[in-house]
């Protein structure tokens, strides 16, 4: 760490969330400790504001929704048909090591419903098991921010371990595009992005699958 806040990148849950809500489908939004999660201070500067950002800072209903998230200790698997992560470097963090996040991702896996993780959100899979007892990620291809897009950042020293060193140490077939180049990879119900440009691509893929 160094002492700078963190949290949710907003395009990472801004543009997913239009393209679920353009889809039909109904949202539950949730984080480790309900209501307003932190949105990490950087993702709203002017040079990071996408049409999507936008159009969410200025969408009071939207606004509200993100205001009072649920506690992630109440959610249950059973009441949805799939579970989506943005990234930002605070998952890290917290759901990395939430005893309720790492259930929740292996009761949505063993119950062959899709999960998306896009940029530094695959830190998630840290921890959760297959239902063979390895890593989740083992043998599966995937994507997440890249080594070299942390460096980019200056925040290799920052952050308690690299989320690509991490998946590939888990097993997985890891692949990526350019530095901040959208790249989204799906392996059966278990989708990927790269970065923040990937995330509105990632969820139109989690959107199929969803429907498939």
């Amino acid at each position: 760490t160094n002492g700078n806040p963190t949290g949710f990148w907003a395009e990472e849950l801004m543009a997913p969330y239009y393209v679920f809500q353009e889809a039909g489908f109904e949202m539950t939004l949730a984080s480790p400790k309900g209501g307003e999660p932190p949105c990490d201070p950087g993702s709203k500067a002017d040079n990071f504001q996408t049409a999507a950002t936008k159009k969410f800072f200025a969408d009071e209903a939207a606004l509200k929704v993100l205001a009072n998230t649920v506690k992630l200790a109440d959610v249950k698997m059973e009441d949805f048909d799939t579970v989506y992560f943005p990234g930002g470097h605070g998952p890290m963090w917290d759901l990395t090591v939430d005893p309720k996040c790492i259930s929740l991702i292996e009761e949505f896996w063993a119950a062959d419903k899709p999960v998306c993780a896009v940029c530094h959100a695959p830190t998630i899979f840290k921890s959760p098991k297959g239902t063979d007892g390895k890593p989740l990620v083992n043998g599966k291809r995937v994507t997440c921010f890249t080594n070299s897009e942390e460096a980019a950042v200056g925040l290799t020293e920052a952050v308690p371990f690299l989320v690509e060193d991490m998946l590939k140490a888990n097993g997985a077939d890891f692949s990526c595009g350019p530095d901040w180049g959208p790249h989204v990879v799906v392996h059966g119900k278990l989708i990927t992005g790269q970065n923040p440009a990937s995330s509105e691509q990632a969820a139109k893929e989690l959107v199929k699958t969803v429907k498939a």
